[in-house]
């Protein structure tokens, strides 16, 4: 247990609630006894506290998401049967039965309800499965868990089944409305609001037809044909209100998802790659209802449901016991606690904010390096090229080595690409060939997981072998940038029935938190032998305390279609609210159409992916055998999407200023609308519309050949103004909106102060170059401009500035304040135009400021 507790006012070392018996551990923890059952409150943080209840331990599992943390002062007092810990931000009263949270000012913020820890058996071996309820009143909205494909935003009532599996990202935390948050720490599969009733769905025989479609495999591209068949069961309903329904196809990984009930299409969604299981929450009248679904062939599948009421469940069946993180306060407050519970977050490489291009994949170091030069030739902008799988060749998968044959020289490569202004990144697995030479040494050693081709990074020894090989194979010989972790769940569930740690433990006890240890392994060994540069590792999976290994998340291999583009908006935010800040999606969608160069529907599609990413915290497209060059889709693409560029370099100082918030307050940058309008209805209801920073709302396009649409813009002091063109737009409420092609809808907030840079095409000029202040005015305002190399870990030494501005709406005065700081030099001039832009017009100012206090009065 982490020693973290200071305890003061507390004159017993043991004391008596009811029929539990309450002592101070040697961990200065609260330990509550009731026979040989235990209860242990370890205060995290002013406002987080750790609940650990336990009948027994089968397996003493290390600590992987909570990091040592500050002494937590605390007191303890007794009061109507009840022990009562008093935190500055938090309350906590522990009866016999029943765990309550409340604000200082005795406010309730969430009620245990039943809790129960039972015997079961893994692979053999003893273990727990434990069930902890929560109250959760109807007016409550929850989100996060993670990255979903279900399409749900606010997760109350919802099950769901975390597992780790491409395209879908289980996240043990959710965020409540109603000002607190919960992290459910297990490392294995999770069960949130998990259904005791179900029924098996039977094949219909002689239905179904048969499909041929290309696919990623763990062995590279493969030609499959997919045969469908009707399922059908009837669901007896013995009381009519609203249902969460799950459905699990029975396999591990889906190909499809589809639920009919009574006719009515409650899910259908087709993708080549599925996680096994969805959900939705209907309606359902009592009575029988007849369910059909279209599902693989090879499928078995099964419909769980459970009615949704005033509880909030999560469950594992594979535990030591029930173990949980209570946060109160606002969701930034609960977001920065967590962090400082779990890991902050290191600067993400200013480059990596700016363009990311990729494609399923370059064939050749020549093919990469005429993409390159086409980028600089056209003047689009673009700031890391990424070199997707298969560049081994002939040495197998993941051999850690390029084929010479179609890469003759890596490092004049990179070198090259250097010299243009332009980073690389390159994909690396977590599998290794066993067959390949690297493969056969880390079979000699033991260092796979048994009968699959995973690494056991659960093994010290294999996980810095494999960094070890890494680095001087690829990394430091080639002067690599930046990593890409592909498939780091693992693909296929493959720690289910196996042995992790060389044999010691199932690998059900690990089965969620398998990316963790591997970006760890990588994360550690990058920091410290490659200490001249800002790590970056893009990873397709995640678990809690991994955003302290300078991570990015993507969406997996999704389609393209406009449902589609929908479910990764609300995945997003998904995961944003739980604490990991950086996530993108393949722009354009990862499985595309054959005919997509010459396709007018599918390039207003992609453009519209495109031009939301430029409101996400990173910006990249990626595409299934394609060249996902702009060039190829014509002059109406390739001039919009430079636009969208364009957009996106302008926004670079708003945005690296958000990354530094993300670093050193706590912040998030892609924000679901509970983070800044919690009391607003409406804008909970939301599921694609979100603020980007906390002065931008963002609202996607997300429907063919629209020309008007209606935006909700939340209450706010002095309304919102429209990004595209300065105008205002409205107060508060539904608003018609234009939505042309060539751009979308965003808005900005009275009283913000948006810096933006002009005609850039590389993040390199950034920092010190010349730029514009837009301030949007009827409301006090402030920003604090961050700026260091954007490289390395220099700004942990306080190499970094920061110029704070404010306005001042009703005496019309814009201010910007002494840069602070060692980054740069001060006296350097910088010439900046100020914008005011109001309802009454817009007013222009040219100042020169050269790091001292300059006051400008419109």
């Amino acid at each position: 247990m982490r020693n973290v507790c200071f305890l003061y006012f507390i004159l017993l070392s043991t004391f008596v609630c009811g029929n539990i018996n309450a002592t101070v551990s040697d961990n200065n923890e609260l330990c509550f006894w009731r026979g040989h059952d235990s209860i242990i409150v370890m205060p995290l943080a002013d406002n987080a506290v750790r609940i650990v209840k336990k009948v027994g331990e089968v397996y003493e599992l290390p600590e992987m998401v909570y990091v040592e943390g500050k002494s937590v002062r605390f007191k303890s007092v007794k009061r109507n049967g009840k022990d009562i810990i008093i935190l500055k931000k938090l309350v906590i009263e522990v009866s016999e039965n029943t765990i309550t949270f409340l604000s200082p000012d005795g406010r309730l913020l969430l009620k245990e309800k039943e809790h129960n820890i039972s015997p079961s058996q893994i692979q053999n071996g003893r273990t727990y499965i434990s069930m902890q309820g929560f109250h959760s009143p109807e007016d409550e909205h929850l989100y996060g868990l993670g990255q979903f494909q279900d399409n749900n935003l606010d997760v109350r009532g919802l099950t769901r089944r975390l597992t780790q599996v491409n395209t879908q990202i289980s996240i043990p935390f959710i965020m409540s409305n109603k000002g607190y948050g919960l992290l459910w720490n297990n490392y294995g599969l999770t069960d949130f609001n998990p259904c005791d009733d179900y029924e098996d769905m039977k094949p219909k025989a002689g239905e179904g037809h048969a499909t041929t479609v290309n696919v990623t495999s763990t062995t590279g591209g493969v030609t499959e044909v997919r045969h469908s068949n009707i399922f059908t069961a009837e669901l007896d309903i013995k009381e009519s209100g609203r249902y969460s329904l799950m459905l699990d196809v029975g396999s591990r990984m889906a190909r499809k998802h589809n639920l009919v009930i009574d006719g009515s299409t409650v899910i259908d969604m087709n993708n080549l790659w599925f996680p096994p299981t969805t959900s939705v929450i209907v309606e359902l009248s009592e009575g029988r209802h007849k369910l059909v679904s279209e599902l693989t062939k090879e499928d078995s599948p099964k419909v769980y449901y459970r009615k949704v009421d005033d509880t909030t469940v999560f469950c594992s069946p594979v535990s030591n016991g029930i173990d949980y993180t209570f946060f109160a306060g606002t969701p930034d407050e609960v977001i920065t606690s967590y962090r400082e519970v779990t890991g902050g977050i290191p600067m993400m490489p200013l480059w990596a904010l700016g363009y990311i291009h990729c494609r399923e994949r370059f064939h050749s170091q020549s093919e990469l390096l005429d993409v390159a030069n086409r980028f600089r030739k056209e003047s689009l902008p673009v700031d890391m090229i990424v070199q997707d799988w298969q560049y081994w060749g002939k040495y197998g998968w993941n051999a850690m080595r390029f084929d010479e044959e179609f890469y003759p020289s890596p490092a004049e490569m990179t070198d090259s690409l250097h010299k243009m202004d332009m980073k690389f990144m390159l994909s690396i697995w977590s599998k290794i060939d066993p067959s390949s030479c690297l493969g056969e040494d880390f079979s000699q050693k033991g260092y796979y997981i048994n009968g699959t081709q995973w690494v056991d990074f659960f093994n010290k020894n294999a996980a810095d072998y494999y960094w070890t090989n890494m680095r001087d194979s690829l990394v430091g010989r080639y002067n690599i940038d930046a990593l890409w972790l592909d498939a780091t769940e693992p693909e296929n569930d493959d720690l289910l029935d196996r042995k992790v740690c060389d044999g010691k433990y199932p690998g059900e006890m690990f089965r969620n938190a398998y990316p963790l240890i591997v970006n760890k392994a990588v994360y550690e060994g990058f920091r410290r032998d490659i200490s001249n540069k800002r790590a970056l590792l893009f990873t397709r999976s995640a678990f809690p305390g991994i955003q302290r290994y300078g991570v990015a998340t993507w969406s997996g291999d999704v389609g393209n279609d406009w449902e589609t583009l929908k479910r990764q908006i609300v995945a997003g935010l998904g995961i944003s609210v739980c604490g990991l800040p950086w996530w993108t999606y393949d722009a354009g969608g990862f499985f595309r159409p054959s005919n997509q160069y010459t396709d007018k529907s599918y390039h207003e599609r992609f453009l519209r992916w495109l031009q939301t990413s430029v409101y996400l915290p990173l910006m990249r497209v990626h595409g299934y055998m394609s060249n996902t060059e702009f060039w190829n889709y014509g002059e109406d693409v390739m001039r919009i999407s430079r636009n969208a560029l364009s957009l996106r370099y302008s926004l670079l100082p708003y945005i690296y200023s958000c990354a530094a918030d993300v670093t050193f307050r706590g912040g998030t940058i892609m924000r679901p609308l509970v983070m800044d309008f919690a009391t607003d209805t409406t804008a909970l209801s939301l599921k694609y519309q979100y603020m980007f920073g906390r002065s931008l709302l963002v609202t996607p396009v997300l429907e063919p050949e629209i020309n008007q649409m209606c935006v909700y813009l939340p209450e706010t002091e002095g309304g919102w103004y429209d990004f595209r063109d300065n105008s205002y737009a409205s107060n508060n409420g539904w608003y018609e909106t234009g939505g042309s092609i060539e751009n979308i809808p965003a808005f900005v907030r009275a009283g913000s102060i948006i810096p933006l840079s002009t005609e850039l095409t590389t993040t390199s000029s950034l920092s010190g170059a010349d730029f514009e202040i837009r301030i949007f005015n009827d409301a006090d305002g402030e920003f604090c401009l961050y700026e260091d190399n954007g490289n390395n870990y220099d700004y942990e030494s306080g190499l970094f500035s920061e110029i704070k501005m404010k306005c001042n709406n009703k005496k019309r005065v814009f201010t910007i304040f002494d840069k602070s700081g060692k980054f740069g030099n001060r006296r350097e001039g910088r010439n900046i135009k100020v914008i005011l832009i109001s309802k009454n017009g817009i007013s222009e100012r040219e100042i020169l400021y050269d790091g001292y206090k300059t006051v400008v009065k419109f």
